[in-house]
């Protein structure tokens, strides 16, 4: 279809042709068209490039943009996933070609340029793809431009090494699937306008491993200026990460489990037999683009100073107790309850046995992973009160909405029998990207994710989540600040976290 733009002249009348409109199905990004895919209420473009594959002399390099195209790239089905080993059934992943995003849009918008929302999964640095998560309800329910991303992972993504580092001056090697998720930041930048996006509104957000990449962005001084709102779910920026030293002494070990001396023979060695030879890994600190402990930035001011939405699960370690004893047949006995805190928490577990008495609790599991879920890991209460605190202590505040998801009706992630996985880490998840796993949620379920759905973007679009017709979000200063997440009338209420997690007791313990 081919508009005329009529414009009047003085005494005359001047016809100008005006660009052809493109189909909605077509879009121009920086590097050449791509062609998605419209329904009724959404436009879905997957796979488009964000970066050139890091393969071959590329591999633990920092990424560079994708090579240029002419004509349409077809956007209509996803790539394939970063290489990863097995994972839930499924069988390892080899790709290193990898570095695709995902844009979702709704169909229709008003003349104003929609907030845009990047999205990055988690799933420990090891696995995980951002074509896994569908956004339409994001995007459709609240208004959105939703781009979820891949990033390298596992070794590729995370490997530190003194050689690795030697190739950059003054840059931490073992970030590289950070520098991935900065380079995808980097492309919203440039692209968001072409879907209707406004590229100076976007929020940056993820879960687990995701929300832990949130924290490295916000104390990063490599992401200035990429983002303008930030959530992180399930990962505390309280948490100390990996130290360059010791990343690079688990590079050398790594190395030689893979039968190589030196990085030239890492480059060679097939992607299957690298991932057989990690044994984890995840964010390094160090050099000029990770200088500082998340903590340490929160408690000195040296962060970048935007809204932040930042939460957990009640019940988040019930996922991994029930993964690591429960699913393998081998439920924590009773009598090794004691000596796992023992353990775990040394001198200090005699204090956690008389607050966590075996008593109070259905199985010595749900013990053990109440007592991990309060404090002392990632994903803890106490940790993430932490994290509150130190955002908002400084000379120069930024508002902070904390939340706390309590539904323990929600679908698991893994389905153990004979336990009780409450809301434990990732069962949040469906409740933003509708049938992720699990089987469908009931109507109390739907209602409480459509909530979660306004809350979450009336953030992206306005930095504050409330709005017509949603509970109040109060604005978090203290402890009793926090929102629970639950189903029903009262479900949704300000809850406080520190005396339920007994975070004064935890504060108390000189080791724990």
């Amino acid at each position: 279809m081919i508009g005329l733009v009529v414009a009047s002249l003085v005494g005359s009348t001047a016809t100008v042709a005006a660009e052809p409109v493109r189909p909605p199905d077509l879009v121009i990004t920086d590097r050449g068209p791509v062609r998605g895919v419209v329904q009724d209420d959404f436009r879905l473009f997957q796979g488009i490039p964000f970066a050139e594959p890091p393969v071959g002399e590329l591999r633990w390099r920092a990424p560079r943009p994708a090579p240029r195209w002419t004509e349409p790239l077809d956007a209509t089905a996803p790539r394939r996933p970063c290489a990863q080993p097995s994972s839930g059934g499924f069988p390892p992943v080899v790709n290193e070609d990898c570095l695709y995003l995902n844009v979702t849009t709704p169909t229709t918008r008003g003349h104003d340029r929609l907030p845009v929302m990047v999205w990055l999964h988690g799933g420990g640095f090891l696995n995980g793809t951002g074509a896994g998560f569908d956004a339409r309800k994001l995007a459709v329910e609240g208004g959105v431009v939703l781009v979820t991303t891949n990033y390298r992972l596992g070794a590729l993504g995370f490997l530190a090494h003194p050689e690795l580092t030697g190739e950059r001056p003054g840059i931490q090697s073992g970030n590289y699937g950070l520098e991935d998720q900065r380079a995808a930041l980097r492309w919203v930048r440039g692209n968001a306008g072409a879907f209707g996006g406004d590229p100076h509104n976007v929020t940056v957000f993820g879960e687990s491993a995701g929300g832990g990449s949130i924290c490295a962005h916000l104390t990063s001084p490599a992401a200035a200026g990429l983002f303008h709102r930030a959530v992180s779910q399930s990962f505390s920026c309280a948490i100390p990460l990996v130290t360059g030293q010791q990343a690079e002494a688990d590079g050398i070990a790594f190395a030689a489990r893979a039968g190589c001396a030196d990085l030239p023979c890492l480059r060679t060695k097939p992607a299957g037999d690298l991932l057989a030879a990690w044994t984890g890994g995840g964010l390094v600190i160090g050099g000029r683009e990770q200088p500082l402990q998340p903590a340490e930035a929160l408690r000195t001011d040296r962060f970048h100073h935007v809204p932040l939405l930042l939460g957990n699960n009640l019940d988040e370690r019930r996922h991994f107790v029930g993964l690591q004893f429960d699913a393998t047949g081998r439920p924590v006995p009773a009598d090794q309850y004691g000596p796992l805190l023992r353990a775990l928490y040394g001198p200090a577990a005699e204090h956690i046995l008389q607050r966590y008495p075996l008593s109070r609790f259905a199985t010595p599991s749900i013990a053990l992973a109440t007592v991990q879920t309060d404090a002392g890991f990632a994903v803890s209460t106490c940790d993430h009160l932490t994290s509150y605190r130190l955002a908002t202590a400084r000379p120069r505040p930024v508002p902070v909405y904390a939340y706390q998801f309590v539904d323990r009706t929600a679908p698991p992630l893994v389905d153990v029998p004979d336990f009780d996985e409450g809301a434990a880490h990732t069962v949040e998840l469906p409740f933003l990207f509708p049938n992720l796993f699990g089987p469908p949620l009931n109507p109390q379920q739907q209602q409480l994710s459509t909530t979660m759905v306004k809350y979450w973007t009336n953030f992206a679009h306005h930095a504050n989540p409330n709005g017509p017709h949603l509970p109040q979000w109060p604005r978090f200063r203290s402890s009793d600040d926090v929102l629970a997440l639950g189903l029903g009338p009262a479900g949704i209420r300000p809850i406080d976290i520190a005396e339920a997690s007994n975070c004064a007791f935890w504060e108390s313990l000189p080791t724990a």
